[in-house]
């Protein structure tokens, strides 16, 4: 089941820590798609994976802050499906 974690990096401010974030995020098991947002200073991962080493791996590159973790809109309408069949 796919996950939607949106943190925000405090010290997220130019291109090479967006990077640097990116590099370390996408080396944890399970992340299908990341996104940056270098204005709004967030990040966005989806895929299944824990939220708690996402957070673990990305504090050694800044100070992190866990807006939100929730399912994938793609999962929802899946499980609405399969609820509508009973």
């Amino acid at each position: 089941m796919a996950r939607v974690v949106v943190l925000k990096m405090m010290t997220m401010n130019d291109e090479k820590t967006k990077q640097k974030a990116i590099e370390a995020a996408a080396d944890i098991y399970g992340v299908d798609s990341i996104t940056a947002d270098l204005k709004e200073q967030k990040l966005i991962i989806i895929g299944d994976m824990d939220a708690v080493a996402i957070a673990k791996k990305l504090k050694k590159i800044g100070k992190i802050e866990i807006v939100s973790v929730g399912p994938a809109k793609a999962d929802t309408k899946e499980e609405e499906k399969k609820d509508d069949k009973k």
